[in-house]
């Protein structure tokens, strides 16, 4: 629960106006008074209490947070108790949740109060949440500008529904009729005036009508009717009285750019782009310049951000062979997170993929393509990095003073040199920070961080508060494939993506139960990336599968999550493993060249990039699918597909996908129209985006899918 304070207010402002600019607020401040009008308004409807003797007065707490007039407890969203900011992007739509309640039968209130960067107040009114009774109140929200927010929630005593209450019930019982009558007569004069006082005649007027039809010689329920009519319930929203206002202490929300929340990932090594094999069995190696073919490729596909590998020089001492065997051939070119030779280390370029000119003009084309350039970051050494002979403080030494290698047993990486963090602390976060911000100089606004769970969690924080502080846009992927609370911390400390163990499930359990945690319980500080594949994961799903795997596992990611990744060779099909049960690709690119024909792939009809193309298209046409916490769940008859919806505004998306790869599957579909916002009784007109098909739904839709069409992905034309 947040700290709280009380001050009688008798005002109510409009949340769709910006309030003006208010100075920097001391926690548990309350702010009283008009959102548009600066002056006071000329009468008030406040119920100030006696005062109290100093033996009479509550002794507040000596720790914890303090219960206000009104108690506002269990404040979402909070990370940490406010140590960190909870996530938001610009146009995201996120709740601001509280339990609100009071003693008693009279009628509470709610408000959220949001803290723009520059300064501007915005007030939203709350509303009670289901299931009844609970006392948790919720206001939706979108912000409009990036930045460090600030947000509250205001409590208050509210006379005038507690009146209307009343009113509906005594005077249909023809109880107190008169002095009913004229308690609501005094609220809508009070609130008159201060609607003169804001400058707004026309609700002033409407209500000094209100107050004189509750005394006209009309029957008092015609008298009641008109006092209770829509324009005159908006203008009290407006300008009805407050009373016993108790805040929560402000609380920070970081709002990002969109592209921390909406955008499809490519990834891709620039080495295999390109590469030709000798006739000695030696290679030439694929550049940055032999890569933009790739980049051109990725930006018809409709990706957004191109993830590289590595691209610094790579060690030779116990470099791994192909699938990764420890006895590398003469021309293997191994593995590029073995970073550091004497060329240089993680502020180097492999001479092989270029110069810093050619990764220049990389980048370059990739912003002319509106692609951006994500980079691996990978803080460890090879046993050839320079860092291993200037500073052999920053590694861990085993009882006979060698550097211990990488390890997670039974698994041994002798080509990887992890950092000891806690050895030498000064310098070796400089170090990390000086790395970063020489990147960032060269067009990297984007990282996509390896294995960030086995190094500090402190060292995160500090190093991604150090790059927000000056360069708020550059955004940081946490590759942590870990423990929950490992993966949830990362989160909260400030990384703005994470992957996720998305890959893993696939039952219509399994998705459903994760979406949900992931869209309602950890929202605030997880932003799921739903890769399909990585160099590391060929699922088993895909590997037995066939191609409907493909289909149906590219359907559900780039529908379920906004943020989603292919790594290349997934349109072609790959899904060798290299053994029973391993999730390694035979022959996997970590450890050896990988050129790919894709263009004969297409050509043959043996590739998944039109799917891949079309998915990135619906994905950018309907907003429904740019959000996470939008997502709702309908019920099937069979487990054998999913059914769900994502709604934002007139953007409604129905995806109804098989699980099935081998079979067809038939059943129905009953979908929760009151749940995604739409009359129970709607008949829906939709398209398949997959096949240009159009139907009309209502709640209960028979459905039939198949291997070679496992999917309707359909989009709202219509309602009726």
């Amino acid at each position: 629960m947040s700290p709280v304070t009380s001050t009688p207010s008798d005002r109510k402002p409009d949340e769709t106006t910006p309030a003006r600019k208010r100075a920097p607020r001391k926690v548990g401040a309350t702010k009283a008074g008009a959102t548009k009008a600066v002056r006071r308004a000329p009468k008030k409807t406040t119920k100030t209490a006696p005062a109290m003797t100093a033996e009479a007065k509550a002794v507040p707490p000596t720790a914890g947070s303090p219960i206000g007039r009104i108690p506002i407890t269990k404040l979402e969203p909070v990370i940490e108790g406010g140590a960190y900011p909870a996530k938001a992007t610009v146009g995201e739509l996120i709740p601001i949740r509280a339990t609100v309640f009071r003693e008693g039968h009279d009628a509470v209130n709610a408000t959220a109060v949001l803290t723009s960067p520059s300064g501007v107040e915005h007030r939203h009114p709350m509303a009670p949440t289901e299931p009844a009774g609970f006392d948790r109140w919720e206001a939706r929200v979108r912000l409009d500008e990036e930045g460090a927010w600030q947000f509250r929630v205001e409590g208050w005593d509210d006379p005038w529904a507690t009146w209307v209450h009343n009113a509906e019930i005594k005077i249909a019982a023809g109880i107190d009729v008169q002095l009913v009558c004229r308690e609501g007569q005094v609220i809508f004069e009070d609130s008159a005036e201060r609607a003169d006082a804001a400058g707004d005649p026309a609700s002033a007027n409407l209500l000094k009508a209100a107050a004189a039809s509750l005394q006209s010689p009309n029957q008092v329920e015609d008298r009641l009717g008109l006092a209770l009519n829509d324009l005159v319930r908006r203008s009290m929203i407006k300008y009805g009285p407050r009373e016993l206002v108790t805040s929560t202490a402000d609380h920070p929300i970081f709002c990002d750019r969109r592209a921390a929340l909406f955008a499809s990932w490519y990834e891709f090594f620039p080495r295999s782009q390109g590469s030709e094999q000798n006739a000695d069995g030696s290679w030439r190696s694929g550049t940055f310049d032999s890569s933009v073919e790739r980049l051109e490729a990725a930006a018809a596909m409709g990706f957004d951000v191109i993830y590289l590998p590595p691209i610094h020089p790579i060690g030779t001492a116990f470099r791994k062979g192909p699938n990764n065997t420890l006895e590398p051939g003469p021309h293997d070119p191994g593995s590029p997170w073995a970073i550091g030779a004497p060329e240089g280390g993680h502020d180097a370029i492999h001479p092989e993929l270029g110069d810093w000119d050619s990764f220049d003009r990389f980048v370059a084309r990739a912003k002319e393509l509106d692609l951006e350039i994500a980079l691996d970051l990978a803080f460890q050494a090879s046993p050839d990095h320079p860092w291993v002979t200037e500073h052999p403080e920053w590694f861990s030494q085993r009882a006979d003073g060698t550097i211990a290698y990488a390890e997670n047993p039974p698994k041994k990486y002798q080509d990887i040199y992890p950092i000891n963090f806690d050895r030498a602390r000064d310098t070796m976060y400089a170090e990390a920070l000086r790395i970063v911000r020489l990147w960032m100089s060269h067009g990297v606004r984007t990282f996509r961080v390896d294995n960030p769970h086995t190094k500090p969690i402190d060292f995160w924080a500090w190093l991604l508060a150090e790059v927000r502080r000056t360069d708020p846009d550059v955004l940081f992927l946490a590759e942590a494939f870990t423990r929950p609370e490992m993966m949830h911390m990362l989160g909260k400390v400030g990384y703005q993506q994470s992957y996720t163990y998305f890959t893993w499930r696939n039952t219509a359990e399994e998705i459903t139960e994760y979406l949900t945690e992931l869209s309602t319980e950890s929202d605030a500080f997880i932003r799921p990336n739903f890769f399909v594949n990585t160099p590391d994961i060929l699922p088993g799903y895909l590997q037995h599968g066939g191609r409907s795997a493909f289909a149906i596992r590219a359907i559900l990611g780039a529908t379920l999550s906004p943020l989603w990744g292919v790594y290349s060779g997934y349109e072609l099909f790959e899904n060798q493993a290299v053994r029973p049960g391993s999730e390694e690709y035979l022959d996997s690119e970590k450890y050896q060249y990988r050129p790919r024909d894709f263009a004969g792939a297409l050509a043959s009809g043996d590739s998944l990039q039109p799917l891949i193309t079309r998915l990135n298209q619906v994905r950018r046409d309907q907003p429904a699918l740019q959000q996470l916490r939008n997502i709702t769940f309908h019920r099937t008859t069979t487990d054998d597909f999913l059914a769900y919806a994502k709604v934002d505004g007139d953007s409604v998306v129905i995806v109804v996908c098989s699980l099935d790869p081998h079979h067809v599957v038939e059943g129905l579909v009953h979908l929760d129209l009151t749940a995604m916002g739409l009359d129970e009784r709607a008949v829906l007109t939709v398209r398949d985006e997959l096949s240009d098909q159009e139907w009309r739904w209502g709640q209960h839709n028979f459905v039939r899918l198949s291997p070679e069409a496992p999917a309707h992905l359909l989009v709202v034309t219509a309602v009726q």
